[in-house]
């Protein structure tokens, strides 16, 4: 289980046009002292019931490895004395690709990092120019062979929607990222914070964002292809935060509490629909089976995929069934309780 601690943008050479780092993070602070790390771990360990050993800090919202190395001591010698009363497992931190080297990662190993988040975003070097990332694609790549030469996990965030990208530029993002082999994936449509750069851009009429719609499009198809690579999305979407809720802090963007709920969703449907379009259009009742864990992902909000399924292909009624034996991510159909046709969703994108 993971321990989020924010550093709040420490580390970070510069700020990025899309970043309002307290609205995403939803927290300000120091350097957090052994005190503050104490009762974090206490109150995750008391809220999940996990055993210390299982626990992992995470050190987010910042740039680690950017920080002076006073301050990264500071922080990994409270964390050295946390892992040997065996209260945590280990470390991870995110940074940045262009601040990772071999006398860095020696140093993190030694203090017992395990996993490091590398924050590419995109890996179309026209994207990251536009927004001010002041780095390359080239140290994305370096970065992370670089990590795994250490034996470090390593996983990758991305953003879609960024300026200039494109739907081309994205899925030759998606592409370059899975031949690098980390071991998961952030990815997160871009929203429009107050006070930053983009969010004057898009009042200027310079910056269009992603409609809602587009980004899940756009997300359901690298989620199968990351899938399909055996690369798992640890989180679809920003995590929510009362500051993000606030009014007025998110200015434009595909915004939504359960974005990735969304995304499951009409990955199903589009599932649903390829089995329905090569049946005979005399069968007016249909019934699916699914997973009992992919239950709710078919049915979407308030049963909406079977609502959409009858009125797209004049159905007089859907019936949604669940079978323990199946996999996960294996949808069936079934005409007068006979299986007509079967689909893995790693089938539905080439």
């Amino acid at each position: 289980m993971i321990v989020p601690i924010f550093l709040m943008n420490k580390g970070c050479p510069r700020r990025c046009i899309f970043c309002n780092i307290r609205q995403i993070s939803g927290r300000d602070t120091d350097l957090p002292t052994e005190n503050y790390l104490r009762q974090q771990i206490a109150r995750y360990i008391s809220f999940s019931r996990k055993k210390p050993s299982t626990l992992e800090l995470a050190f987010y919202g910042g740039n680690f490895t950017g920080m002076p190395r006073c301050e990264q001591e500071r922080i990994l010698n409270i964390t050295d004395v946390l892992r040997q009363e065996e209260l945590i497992q280990g470390i991870r931190i995110s940074t940045r690709p262009d601040d990772l080297d071999s006398k860095r990662l020696l140093f993190l190993q030694n203090h017992g990092v395990k996993t490091i988040e590398i924050g590419a975003q995109s890996m179309v070097d026209h994207v990251l120019r536009l927004s001010e990332r002041g780095h390359t694609a080239q140290d994305v790549c370096t970065s992370v062979r670089l990590a795994q030469s250490f034996g470090m996990v390593t996983g990758i965030h991305l953003m879609l929607g960024l300026p200039g990208d494109t739907p081309e530029y994205f899925d030759d993002t998606v592409t370059q990222v899975i031949a690098l082999k980390p071991d998961m994936v952030r990815l997160h449509p871009t929203l429009v914070f107050a006070e930053t750069l983009l969010a004057e851009m898009y009042s200027h009429g310079c910056y269009t964002p992603l409609e809602l719609s587009e980004a899940i499009r756009f997300c359901k198809t690298a989620l199968i292809r990351f899938e399909k690579a055996s690369i798992p999305i640890i989180r679809l979407g920003l995590q929510n935060t009362d500051a993000m809720e606030g009014e007025g802090n998110i200015i434009a963007g595909p915004f939504h509490p359960a974005f990735r709920s969304l995304v499951e969703s009409a990955i199903f449907l589009d599932m649903a629909a390829k089995l329905l379009e090569g049946e005979s259009a005399s069968a007016h009742k249909v019934s699916f089976a699914v997973s009992p864990q992919d239950l709710s992902s078919f049915r979407g909000n308030k049963n909406a995929n079977a609502r959409l399924l009858q009125s797209r292909f004049q159905l007089s009624d859907v019936t949604i069934l669940t079978d323990t034996a199946m996999k996960r991510g294996t949808l069936v159909l079934l005409v007068n309780n006979r299986c007509i046709a079967t689909l893995y969703r790693s089938d539905l994108f080439p």
